[in-house]
């Protein structure tokens, strides 16, 4: 004789895990975009330092702060970051290329301010 199939999980508990699930993944990727956001930028900018600062033997400071600047207002981080430092070492010859800036990550129930300070030195 065939027994019939039960329903599953007839207390609804498996559609009431995958809600608290999918509820989960969204806070996650709700709160966790802007703060990737930020760490995205920070790695642009150290990255577009990095390429400054091969190119420096053929270009002067003035060139290399506006392309920097420029970089700056375009991943719209605060205005602390156009605080640049550029500086050239005779012995041995390098340049090394700094800034810093902070910004709030903000959660519910948690404030954080975090702070971002990206360095390059190359040879020339």
């Amino acid at each position: 004789m065939v027994k019939p199939r039960r329903a599953l999980n007839a207390r609804g508990v498996t559609r009431t895990g995958c809600l608290f699930s999918i509820l989960l993944l969204m806070a996650v990727v709700y709160f966790g975009l802007p703060i990737a956001g930020m760490y995205i930028r920070y790695y642009r900018m150290k990255t577009e330092m990095q390429t400054q600062a091969r190119f420096a033997p053929s270009i002067d400071d003035g060139t290399i702060q506006r392309r920097l600047l420029q970089t700056i207002d375009n991943l719209g981080l605060p205005a602390a970051a156009r605080r640049l430092q550029i500086r050239r070492i005779s012995r041995p010859r390098e340049i090394i290329i700094s800034t810093s800036w902070q910004e709030t990550i903000t959660l519910p129930f948690y404030t954080r301010l975090q702070r971002f300070a990206p360095e390059v030195r190359e040879r020339m």
